[in-house]
């Protein structure tokens, strides 16, 4: 069963259009079963915390962790689910699927105009000066926009990746 949770009891249970919940109001921790989820809902703009990236190993600290930072938790262990408030119960394998899951219990899903997250580590990005080298990974950014990671440095354009990100998204 695929649901917001709320201490076990299914809120959204029996309403018709669930309420949409956006990359400004809502910051997720994301299980480490779902990490490739975590990518996508950057690329949308959520502040998505990877467990895996910050040591959450055990469903206490991913309790904790959820509860003084108000984060909403994705997962797919039923048990974290029921004693994590507010969480999303996922049940699907597949990230297509587990996006389909999302958008059916009321998250928005689009890219942002433009990268707000970095999809490597969460950190917000910053635009890069025309004028300012990037590695040799990254195109000009006298040729097209490019964002910077302030935490980890990685460099992000509007390339094959978003527009592959976009079409999945799209065929949600």
């Amino acid at each position: 069963m695929t649901g917001e949770t709320d201490g076990g009891r299914d809120p959204l249970a029996g309403e018709a259009d669930p309420p949409a919940r956006t990359p400004a109001d809502t910051a997720l921790l994301v299980d480490a079963m779902l990490g490739k989820l975590a990518t996508y809902l950057r690329m949308c703009g959520y502040d998505a915390t990877y467990a895996g990236e910050r040591g959450v190993e055990t469903d206490d600290r991913a309790v904790a962790v959820a509860t003084t930072e108000g984060r909403v938790v994705l997962t797919r262990d039923g048990e974290l689910a029921r004693r994590a408030e507010p969480s999303v119960l996922l049940t699907s394998r597949e990230v297509d699927d587990q996006l389909r899951e999302l958008a059916a219990a009321g998250f928005a899903l689009a890219l942002a105009d433009e990268p707000v997250r970095c999809s490597a580590c969460n950190g917000p990005l910053e635009g890069v000066d025309r004028t300012e080298p990037t590695p040799d990974y990254a195109p000009p950014p006298r040729e097209q926009p490019v964002w910077r990671c302030r935490f980890c440095g990685q460099h992000f354009w509007k390339g094959s990746h978003w527009n592959d990100v976009a079409e999945t998204l799209a065929d949600l």
